[in-house]
């Protein structure tokens, strides 16, 4: 679970920093997690001081805010990302591994095939 979480803030933070008024319902239905996730998240990443929440005092919605990412949220923001693809990487390279395994047992599964079988 801590794994996810870490994931969805990564999410957040790189979403943040590209579009800053994104809406959380917003966040909520691109990423596929429940809108009290991302506020859950909200809350979380506004408690580090990593995002600051802005509303907008002249727009006539009142509920729109740009969320802004402090310089500790951008710091925070690039050391996720780092860590985010080396989980990628290590996950690519599981699933290489795996893929190379059953092409070797597919091609073992053919050859005995054809050595069974008479011309």
């Amino acid at each position: 679970m801590a794994g996810f979480l870490k994931e969805i803030q990564f999410e957040v933070l790189r979403r943040l920093y590209q579009t800053p008024q994104v809406s959380q319902r917003a966040l909520a239905r691109d990423l596929g997690v429940r809108l009290g996730t991302i506020n859950f998240c909200f809350q979380a990443l506004v408690e580090k001081v990593l995002v600051k929440m802005q509303n907008f005092s002249q727009s006539k919605n009142k509920l729109r805010y740009a969320n802004l990412l402090t310089p500790a949220g951008v710091a925070e923001k690039s050391k996720l990302t780092a860590e985010f693809l080396r989980w990628k990487v290590v996950e690519y390279e599981t699933l290489q591994a795996g893929i190379d395994a059953l092409q070797s047992e597919l091609e073992c599964e053919v050859c005995s095939k054809k050595g069974r079988q008479s011309p």
